[in-house]
């Protein structure tokens, strides 16, 4: 009978073992994916609506935090600039340093270095449409893009305040590169949704930029949280069986 209680007590030390390494790698999963989440993202609330349909006024975003050389065409950043009243402003940028942007084509259709652009987070907007039923600015603009900036647009073209405003300005309305410390990636609240790249811009030189991290860090935190779970309720059912061996054992002998 006691080769029978040493196999048992052995399986029971091996779950146990297993139980706990189970929840030590998830709570470095866990845990580090939201570190890692914190050091590379940052919260920011979207004050206007300038940026409609894509993102709403009062929307809680994830920014991933990044440096002028990671900007793309096409990404929605988050920029400070004296010009523009210092304080954190989201526009989508859609032109670089030696681009000329210019508005609208025949077909009410935004255009880069003379490429027209399709720009589906407009739709919806009701300024009027072209001849292949694209969404038309209110405005029509010009403008050469220096190196080393970039120039943005809301997605709301008929009431957002953003570089065609300056347009009279050294910089056409452009801002320098420096000003840019983040791009949009999600919106957290209320709704949960990523922000894509659009395909559009994939064309130009330099294309578009990588999706951010956060899927991988969400996925980290989420197979954490079950490895935890797991590793707990497995280390519970080891140690009741391992209860029941003990006490039917005296039986047994008797």
């Amino acid at each position: 009978m006691s080769g029978t209680g040493r196999t048992g007590d052995g399986r029971g030390r091996l779950g146990n073992v297993l139980s706990s390494l189970a929840v030590a790698v998830g709570c470095v999963l866990f845990l580090g994916g939201f570190a890692w989440g914190a050091v590379v993202y940052k919260p920011y609330t979207v004050p206007t609506a300038s940026m409609s349909p894509t993102v709403a006024a009062g929307d809680r975003v994830l920014a991933e935090r990044i440096d002028g050389a990671d900007v793309r065409r096409g990404d929605v950043v988050v920029f400070t600039d004296s010009v523009w009243g210092d304080q954190p402003m989201v526009k989508r940028v859609v032109g670089t340093g030696g681009d000329k942007v210019a508005c609208c084509d025949a077909d009410g259709r935004l255009t880069v270095n003379g490429e027209p652009i399709d720009e589906p987070y407009l739709q919806g907007q009701s300024f009027g449409e072209g001849r292949a039923g694209a969404p038309v600015a209110q405005q029509d603009f010009r403008a050469a893009v220096p190196k080393g900036r970039v120039f943005l647009l809301g997605d709301e073209r008929s009431t957002s305040l953003d570089s065609r405003v300056y347009l009279d300005d050294p910089g056409q309305g452009s801002v320098p590169l420096s000003a840019v410390h983040a791009r949009l990636d999600a919106v957290a609240w209320p709704s949960q949704s990523l922000i894509e790249r659009p395909r559009s811009f994939a064309g130009l030189p330099g294309g578009i930029s990588a999706a951010g991290p956060l899927l991988l860090q969400l996925g980290a935190a989420a197979v954490g949280a079950l490895l935890i779970l797991a590793g707990s309720v497995h280390s519970a059912v080891v140690a009741r069986a391992s209860r029941r061996t003990r006490t039917a054992e005296p039986a047994r002998g008797r």
